[in-house]
């Protein structure tokens, strides 16, 4: 399990899968991953919207790293695959531009202290794949904060092309509508 508002870290063999279960529907999960021997080589949002030319992944793609390399194959999908690759990890900086005082649960320590669980040191806080947010693009450009589009039980799969720690947060964001307005638990398993 993911708690609610909180994360989780799991070590993933190449050729290992990770499945990540929303659970209830309305929950963001932000997702990482390291290379296991070189975390400064991490799952990157930049690099993969430039190999991929989209700002949805989906099933059947290679998710790259900065130093463009696969890190995952994108094996199924069983939402409609919105998913967001634009916006940063929410932090406490984040909160207190919305008008939070004092502290916030946030995705960018729930990466620190899932890692640290492992005993992994985070070396930076890099822009996550945004599992089920939906963050509508309009044609100027403008974005916006929607509520997910996914149902209870919707997966994805994700399959290791190199050894890798995978980190997960269920996202505490509970002023944007993103979460449609609770924060949730989630769940994965480890399929080999």
């Amino acid at each position: 399990m993911i708690p609610a508002r909180k994360g989780k870290a799991a070590h993933l063999k190449r050729g290992q899968c990770i499945k990540i279960i929303n659970t209830h529907g309305h929950q963001v999960v932000d997702f990482w991953a390291f290379n296991a021997e070189d975390p400064s080589e991490f799952l990157s949002m930049e690099h993969l919207r430039a190999t991929l030319t989209t700002i949805f992944p989906k099933a059947g793609q290679d998710l790259h790293t900065n130093a463009r390399r696969p890190i995952l194959h994108f094996v199924e999908d069983t939402s409609p695959g919105i998913h967001d690759t634009l916006m940063a990890a929410c932090d406490t900086h984040r909160y207190h531009l919305l008008g939070v005082e004092g502290y916030h649960d946030n995705c960018a320590d729930n990466l620190r202290n899932a890692m640290a669980e492992l005993g992994h040191e985070s070396l930076e806080t890099p822009s996550p794949l945004n599992l089920w947010m939906n963050i509508p693009v309009a044609a100027d450009g403008a974005t916006s904060w929607g509520e997910p589009v996914s149902k209870p039980g919707d997966y994805v799969v994700l399959r290791a092309e190199m050894d890798c720690v995978a980190a997960m947060s269920c996202c505490p964001q509970d002023i944007l509508p993103v979460n449609a307005g609770s924060t949730v638990e989630c769940h994965f398993q480890i399929l080999d």
